[in-house]
């Protein structure tokens, strides 16, 4: 009775812990970095976001089970908000992130994705005329800086003849498709998270499916070997599921603002990662990008305060 107890207060504890939870989910985020690279020549990008959302599907419809049908009621108004959002939030921004990371780094992905506060905040200023002041520009410099020395690899002249790799590419728009997803939030109809969530979901699973599809009619789809089924297992339950339910709950105990911050640490957790399992070299111009990365979003953090 007493161990169960105990068991019990550990899970309260932890569950109650919002600090404790948003690093967390930053963690499972930085390894979706891992899973991309592990993804490369095991399983295709449109297949593994296909199969994914199939199976984040199966497990929301078992989950509700008899509140499947009130629930999609409660979405049906809302449906073609609701598909735009999963079209390019979920389905494209995730085949964008697994084609890139067959031509770059994990290193890389992780640091370029750490661009995605001051795109959101570049946006904010240009759709919906955010104030943004001197000291956040100077944020937003810095990090752009970082992208751009990962970009050139260290070597400025690669940017003038334009060498970028097109790994670094596909990151990138990756990163600025979920900054649009993330301006968008501004008109979320009234719901809750977790409706929210399975709505984007079922949204991204009809828009991949095809996508699927037309990958194999190409002749280009390459189905799970084992490794990539523990990839698709990791992304369906450690990135889409466990990940955002943490982030969720976390964000109900401390507010979106002060949880926003951490979304800083998945480019830190990304990187740490790629070069711990994939073993991939931490080059001085990826320290050199990181730092101008968490600076710039530090600068814009304090501007904004």
């Amino acid at each position: 009775m007493s161990e169960a107890t105990g068991d019990s207060s550990l899970a309260s504890r932890i569950t109650g812990n919002p600090w404790l939870l948003l690093t967390f989910s930053t963690l499972l985020w930085g390894g979706n970095v891992v899973a991309a690279r592990w993804a490369v020549g095991e399983v295709s990008p449109m297949v593994l976001v296909g199969l994914r959302w199939i199976i984040v599907c199966t497990l929301i419809l078992l989950y509700l089970r008899g509140r499947a049908r009130a629930m999609f009621e409660q979405l049906r108004p809302h449906w073609v908000y609701l598909l735009l959002m999963g079209v390019f939030g979920f389905t494209i921004s995730n085949a964008m992130l697994y084609e890139g990371a067959r031509f770059t780094s994990g290193v890389n992905v992780a640091i370029i994705q750490g661009v995605l506060p001051v795109l959101v905040l570049a946006g904010a200023r240009m759709v919906y005329g955010a104030h943004v002041g001197l000291v956040r520009m100077v944020g937003v410099a810095m990090t752009m800086g970082g992208i751009l020395l990962i970009a050139s690899e260290g070597e400025p002249a690669r940017l003038i003849d334009l060498q970028i790799n097109k790994g670094d590419f596909f990151a990138f728009l990756s990163a600025a498709l979920y900054a649009g997803f993330t301006l968008a939030l501004r008109k979320r109809p009234p719901m809750s998270a977790l409706a929210f969530f399975i709505g984007l979901a079922f949204a991204a699973l009809v828009t991949s499916v095809p996508s699927m599809a037309v990958e194999a009619m190409l002749g280009e789809a390459i189905w799970p070997s084992w490794r990539g089924l523990l990839v698709l297992l990791y992304v369906a339950t450690c990135t889409s599921i466990i990940g955002q339910i943490c982030w969720i709950r976390a964000v109900e105990m401390i507010g979106p603002g002060r949880a926003g911050v951490f979304q800083n640490l998945v480019p830190v957790s990304g990187a740490i990662l790629s070069v711990l399992v994939l073993r991939e070299t931490f080059h001085w111009h990826h320290a050199a990008s990181l730092a101008l990365v968490l600076t710039g979003l530090f600068i814009s953090e304090r501007g904004k305060r």
